[in-house]
């Protein structure tokens, strides 16, 4: 693991300062993680976006196929696939002008990251949200 994948910069910018978070992945499964750290994104204030080819409305937020579908800014995307599937989410936070991306925890793509990092976009893989809120709490 790179240490560079779990920036405390990076970390902190997208718990801290951004409010929108696209969940690729998210679905109506309540027994999956990407529903229980919407969830969690939600109960800290945070808006989220469901993103999941059904575009269901999850948590009672309107979902959407695509990235791309979506009409409003998002600030971060955070991705909940496999590492082989990851990458092109990815490219489309950038492509969707995203201000950061965020890989779940055992999401790894390095070329993603070199990609996403090289077009001036924060990313974070390999980590979850409430664990690095949790760290904070514990003061690790």
């Amino acid at each position: 693991m790179s240490d560079s994948w779990q920036d405390a910069a990076a970390v902190s910018l997208m718990l801290d300062d951004l409010q929108t978070w696209a969940v690729v992945g998210l679905s109506t499964n309540r027994g999956r993680m990407a529903y229980s750290i919407a969830s969690l994104l939600q109960s800290r204030g945070k808006t989220i976006v469901p993103i999941h080819p059904d575009a269901p409305t999850v948590l009672g937020e309107q979902g959407y196929a695509t990235l791309a579908d979506v009409p409003f800014p998002i600030d971060v995307v955070d991705v909940f696939r496999r590492s082989d599937a990851a990458g092109q989410f990815a490219d489309e936070a950038v492509k969707i002008g995203a201000k950061a991306v965020w890989f779940q925890l055992g999401v790894v793509d390095e070329d993603a990251f070199e990609r996403t990092t090289a077009a001036g976009v924060p990313m974070v893989m390999d980590t979850c949200p409430k664990i690095e809120w949790n760290q904070r709490r514990t003061g690790r």
